[in-house]
């Protein structure tokens, strides 16, 4: 069953903190490209934000086209949003956690208003900000604001992982967006890395 996020978090928070950002990531797994993240701010005085925004979910559970249908729609609803990008350089120099934390602040300093409390998926915390925060498991299929963050992060990072595709066609992106499929590992190893790998990361056994 599809969970819909709803604004119950936001509701319980905007008594007290008027921009509430949303934050998730694409892309953490990858063994190709950058890591992405959006942050969303939605209204508090729009009445119908959750009907307008009522096909919003978590982006992997969402086809390709719907995301794409969506992201000019959340970004006409939403106060502010910002993507930030980590690449797969910043990735093997500094591990995955710091950089996915370098595209959060990346897509926070995006925001036209400084947000007075952030809502992230679980695993994006950032203790280095001096901002209040919750992050929340599943958080995107609970929030519509990180719903909203996690489908901005996907169309990007699939339409830079398109463009990627194009530079470095040997390697199948357009079909796996960067992810340690069979085809994408065997790739790997007949071509070796290219400048978008990132080198540091696991790669499963292609047997």
């Amino acid at each position: 069953m599809t969970s819909t996020p709803d604004l119950s978090h936001e509701h319980s928070l905007w008594p007290f903190y008027k921009f509430i950002a949303g934050l998730d990531e694409a892309g953490r797994g990858a063994l190709a490209g950058p890591v992405c993240v959006g942050a969303v701010i939605l209204p508090d005085d729009n009445p119908h934000l959750s009907s307008t925004l009522s096909g919003v979910r978590d982006s992997k559970q969402l086809t390709p086209r719907k995301r794409d249908l969506l992201n000019p729609l959340i970004k006409e609803a939403s106060l502010c949003w910002g993507i930030g990008l980590a690449s797969a350089n910043e990735i093997d120099s500094l591990g995955i956690v710091p950089a996915t934390r370098l595209a959060a602040s990346r897509a926070l300093e995006m925001l036209s208003h400084v947000p007075s409390f952030l809502l992230t998926d679980f695993r994006l915390e950032l203790p280095e900000l001096d901002i209040p925060q919750t992050a929340l498991v599943k958080g995107d299929t609970l929030s519509l604001s990180i719903a909203a963050a996690s489908i901005l992060a996907k169309t990007e990072r699939d339409s830079l992982m398109r463009e990627l595709d194009a530079k470095y066609p040997r390697y199948g992106i357009l079909l796996h967006k960067g992810y340690g499929t069979l085809r994408h590992r065997k790739a790997i190893a007949e071509f070796g890395f290219s400048p978008i790998h990132r080198r540091t990361f696991r790669i499963k056994n292609i047997a």
